[in-house]
């Protein structure tokens, strides 16, 4: 079951089946993209991804899945990847609150959100040696690119997962916070988010994906970051950021 509910500009989306550690079916996946298109078609500035009980999200429902006649190419290729696509693609600033497990597609979601912060309780990797199954869903691009080859393999082959303050220190997610703390500082970060300069966030968004994707040199990097720069020049919050700051008062960002 997928919640969305949305107010003060900021979309809140839950996972919402505690009694399978949130578990990912089709339906689910469809809800679950479902709830982005709501939210994008609200006009929201922020977004707060989450998961109900004591995981984000153990991954796949694989509770009624024959492994003899399973269509993973249609899971994953067909509801899985366009999913993940989807929501990288969020018109505003993203936030995800990592808690217990948060294993396979479930991780997949966590790399498809711009911001994460996990619980000291989080439990990230690759379990998926006891399964016959590989990672899945973006993991070994994450963990390749920032972790090396020796310890993504090591992960994959041994089947040890991360806790949350060693995904945090070896670069995969935004910051880690005791369990108690996590979600508060998620919903604080998305609030200020979405008061603030949303044009200019989503454009250095696009800016961060296509440096990634196209892997481009400083100086290419430099170029699009200038011709971005120029587009915001005509946008209403740049006026009024450049006003606040020679009026020597506070900015009133409206996201446009």
């Amino acid at each position: 079951m997928i919640d969305l509910d949305i107010a003060s500009d900021v979309a809140h989306v839950t996972l919402n089946a505690p009694s399978k550690l949130n578990s990912l079916d089709e339906q689910a996946l469809h809800d679950l993209g479902r709830a982005y298109d709501e939210a994008e078609q609200a006009g929201v500035r922020a977004l707060v991804l989450r998961g109900e009980g004591r995981a984000f999200c153990a991954g796949r429902d694989i509770s009624g899945v024959d492994p003899r006649d399973d269509d993973v190419i249609g899971y994953l290729g067909g509801l899985v990847t366009p999913l993940l696509k989807r929501m990288a693609a969020f018109p505003a600033p993203t936030f995800a609150v990592a808690h217990g497990a948060c294993l396979g597609v479930g991780l997949g979601l966590l790399i498809a959100t711009d911001v994460v912060y996990v619980a000291e309780s989080a439990k990230i990797g690759s379990p998926f040696a006891a399964l016959g199954a590989t990672l899945d869903s973006g993991g070994h691009a994450l963990f390749l690119d920032r972790l090396g080859a020796h310890k993504t393999l090591d992960l994959i082959y041994t089947g040890r997962l991360m806790t949350g303050a060693e995904a945090v220190a070896s670069g995969l997610f935004s910051r880690v916070l005791p369990d108690d703390e996590v979600e508060q500082a998620a919903e604080d970060a998305a609030a200020a988010a979405s008061r603030g300069a949303t044009a200019a966030f989503l454009a250095s968004k696009q800016l961060v994906a296509r440096i990634r994707d196209e892997r481009l040199a400083l100086w290419e990097s430099v170029e699009i970051e200038n011709a971005a720069q120029a587009a915001l020049c005509d946008t209403e919050d740049y006026r009024e950021g450049f006003a606040a700051f020679q009026q020597k008062r506070k900015p009133e960002f409206h996201g446009r």
